[in-house]
């Protein structure tokens, strides 16, 4: 048993390690790919749609960067989710000097209707446009993003285009927590695969960038039909998926960027939300994916560390060294690809220990029913097995 643990289990490691190498690197492949278009003769009409409630901090400047956007046709659509800050008061001010902000006043969620997906629903009403843009409140966008990504959609005839906004973090809650989701994504989801079959759990999405064509979008029920859904950008392509429509990714970190949490405390709170969610509450999925997360970049360390102090002695320098070695490759290529710092790449034992902390907070506070955002209770969820 002990050679299993010094021996074995290493070894499985290094060969898993290996094809998710092979993954991320064919996934960066893609990701560019998709932005490499000539530009189109038409440009169709765009309605940007932004649900914003308490961002007082954050939506002038997401605001004047979509206002800014180089794009000949396009109506932006704010709905002011009821906040309790100056949120409604900045957007009056812009709205003044800027008739093309269209801003909406929201109204309270109704029963069966989590905030956000009743805010989008209510967006959708009064959007003119061919094409759908759901973003956050949160982004900044270049003045080239959205003949960018519009010009990629057109190419790739997608009916859904995403991509992984730049993530800037301040504390250090939000550089181990933020960069986790779309790290997991980058290396655990074949993009060469998940485009070519019908499984709606191969495909995900970016809730800080969303274009859909319209048709698509109520071919599947928008926001509408997710009700009480947490995660609503990944519900929204996996039903995109389950349609049989398409779903593309592109590489947008050179044109959006996001500030998602404002300090480690609201992080922490923000992934305890979303995480078991994410699994769509399937606690045996849940538990071993982020069993076998911490199994596979920690285990490794302890072993060298036993083998060091003699405690191991049937342990490998060799086959550990190959181990971490892939770890390490595993966290930095992907967050070069995502423009993160690559110290926070080179320090994943301590990423992985934060978000099995933020897991287990999640599993606790959605199974005990203690979720809440923004001032908002999340209700307790189904759980099931899997």
């Amino acid at each position: 048993m002990a050679d299993y643990f010094t021996h074995g289990i290493i070894v499985s490691f290094i060969y898993f390690q290996a094809v998710v190498l092979i993954i991320v690197l064919s996934n960066i492949i893609l990701l560019h790919r998709g932005r490499r278009q000539n530009e189109p003769m038409n440009y169709p009409s765009v309605s940007i749609l932004v649900p914003a409630r308490d961002e007082e901090k954050r939506i002038s400047a997401c605001i004047q960067s979509l206002l800014g956007q180089d794009y000949p046709t396009y109506e932006i659509i704010v709905l002011d989710d009821q906040s309790s800050d100056d949120t409604a008061g900045i957007l009056q001010r812009i709205g003044i000097d800027y008739p093309r902000l269209k801003i909406l006043a929201g109204t309270p969620p109704p029963q069966g209707f989590t905030g956000k997906n009743w805010a989008c629903a209510q967006l959708i009403q009064h959007a003119q446009g061919e094409l759908l843009l759901f973003t956050d409140a949160d982004t900044i966008f270049q003045p080239q993003a959205l003949k960018e990504v519009v010009s990629a959609m057109l190419e790739e005839q997608a009916d859904l285009i995403t991509g992984y906004p730049r993530q800037l973090m301040e504390s250090w809650g939000e550089r181990l927590l933020v960069p986790f989701f779309l790290w997991a994504v980058v290396c655990f989801t074949p993009l060469w695969l998940a485009y070519r079959l019908r499984i709606p759990s191969l495909s995900n999405a970016v809730g800080q960038m969303m274009l859909f064509r319209r048709k698509a979008y109520q071919k599947v029920g928008g926001h509408a039909a997710l009700g009480e859904v947490i995660v609503e950008d990944i519900a929204l392509a996996r039903n995109i998926k389950r349609a049989g429509l398409r779903w593309r990714v592109v590489n947008i970190t050179d044109l959006i960027s996001c500030r998602m949490y404002l300090g480690s405390q609201e992080a922490f709170i923000g992934f305890a939300k979303n995480l078991f969610a994410t699994f769509d509450f399937r606690l045996g999925e849940f538990l071993f994916v982020y069993l076998w997360l911490g199994a596979l970049f920690l285990e490794p360390l302890i072993i060298l560390a036993f083998k060091l102090f003699g405690i191991a002695p049937s342990a490998s320098y060799f086959e550990l060294s190959i181990c971490i070695g892939l770890s390490v490759l595993m966290w930095c290529i992907p967050y070069c690809e995502l423009k993160l710092p690559l110290i926070l790449g080179l320090i994943y034992p301590i990423t992985i220990i934060a978000n099995e902390g933020a897991a287990l907070k999640s599993l606790v506070f959605s199974l005990s029913g203690r979720l809440s955002w923004k001032g908002r209770p999340i209700p307790r969820p189904k759980w099931k097995w899997l």
